[in-house]
């Protein structure tokens, strides 16, 4: 019935644990709030576990352990390592050698999530053939810590104890056997299914849909919504572009708490050696890839009969300026990334400034075009 799929590959324990937990999820709450409501407890219990789980992953396991954006005090990273296991997503070493390898083949075939290969797959097709015992040889560093090899030798255990058992013993103490069923079912099991999906959601729908303000050879997307659920994780093109560091979402007003968390930290003394991305670097990337598609409009641009549209050729006159202007700054700003000279917060203001005016030229232009092709 099925030629196609390499039977023989499947992982049957984790394709089973992650179907029965959605079959659980889609069936088993709507019964259990159809018969018991909806108990503020038990809601704030989903609430806070999905907090706990999903930061650990975000800070924890991506911007701790697989990309080593900060170091941790053993607290932040005891918690991070409980309260990661809880999320059903693998050891922190099993992770962190899929996210990095994921880094270093993006959109190519040895990508264990490659976007290329479908949707589904990105999303969570590639954990159905994930099989065991694995090579893990990008992860020696990972290798030295103790905390992190307990993890990685017990992730199951700790995963049941304090993401299925624990909700369910605080809400059999809440309310009997009528919390720990809401326990089980709400902070339990619907909360990982949601945190996995979440992070699912990264993998696949953020190298679907959004931006990509720093580099538009990756698939990889910036999506404001994904950042809601994800704790700041949704700004996804910036990552790619700028993996070590400890922030995502690097604009006052994107939403990352995964980084006000790591920044707090800092300040409490329990983390450290925050990595931070130059602003001159990150303006220097915005304005090469404003570059590149400006200068690529403005040859598309050439096969056109502009005059007969005296709008398009304002615009188009207004968007050749602009470009002459871009490569300027460009070969500027390099020079002094590369010079590692320090801009003024001035320097760097004007040019986020003509990045954001070409950007809405290039739209201009887009929609000029698309009304004259229809």
């Amino acid at each position: 019935m099925f030629p196609n799929i390499p039977f023989d590959r499947v992982n049957w324990f984790t394709s089973s644990f992650l179907v029965v937990t959605l079959l659980t999820t889609l069936i088993g709450t709507p019964i259990y709030f159809a018969h018991y409501g909806f108990d503020p407890v038990i809601i704030g219990m989903f609430f806070v576990f999905f907090l706990f789980t999903g930061m650990s992953i975000t800070l924890g396991y991506h911007r701790l352990f697989a990309h080593k954006a900060f170091k941790a005090k053993k607290p932040v990273k005891l918690f991070t390592l409980l309260f990661g296991a809880a999320a059903f997503e693998d050891s922190a070493l099993d992770w962190a050698s899929d996210h990095r390898i994921h880094h270093k083949y993006v959109d190519r075939d040895d990508d264990p999530y490659d976007i290329s290969k479908g949707f589904f797959w990105a999303h969570m097709g590639w954990i159905f053939f994930k099989l065991y015992p694995r090579e893990l040889s990008n992860v020696n560093d990972l290798r030295k810590d103790p905390l992190v090899m307990w993890q990685h030798r017990y992730h199951r255990i700790i995963g049941v104890t304090v993401g299925i058992i624990l909700p369910t013993v605080i809400g059999a103490i809440y309310n009997g056997a009528e919390g720990a069923l809401g326990g089980f079912l709400v902070g339990g099991i619907t909360r990982l299914v949601a945190v996995q999906h979440c992070t699912f959601l990264i993998n696949s729908l953020c190298h679907t849909m959004g931006s990509r303000p720093y580099d538009s050879k990756t698939s990889a997307r910036d999506h404001w919504f994904m950042a809601i659920f994800t704790f700041g994780e949704g700004y996804h093109n910036y990552h790619h572009s700028f993996q070590h560091d400890y922030r995502n979402g690097v604009k006052p007003w994107q939403w990352d708490p995964t980084k006000w968390a790591i920044w707090t930290l800092d300040r409490l003394g329990l983390v450290s050696d925050l990595r931070r991305v130059p602003e001159e670097k990150i303006v220097l990337a915005e304005l090469r890839e404003i570059k590149n598609q400006t200068e690529a409009q403005i040859a598309d641009n050439h096969g056109w009969k502009i005059i007969t549209c005296p709008t398009r050729q304002e615009a188009y006159q207004k968007l050749v300026e602009m470009s002459h202007q871009l490569a300027e700054g460009y070969h500027e700003l390099e020079k002094a990334v590369g010079d590692r000279i320090k801009m003024s917060g001035e320097n760097l203001a004007y040019w986020r400034d003509q990045t954001a005016r070409a950007a809405e030229q290039l739209t201009m232009m887009r929609h000029l075009q698309a009304g004259l092709v229809a």
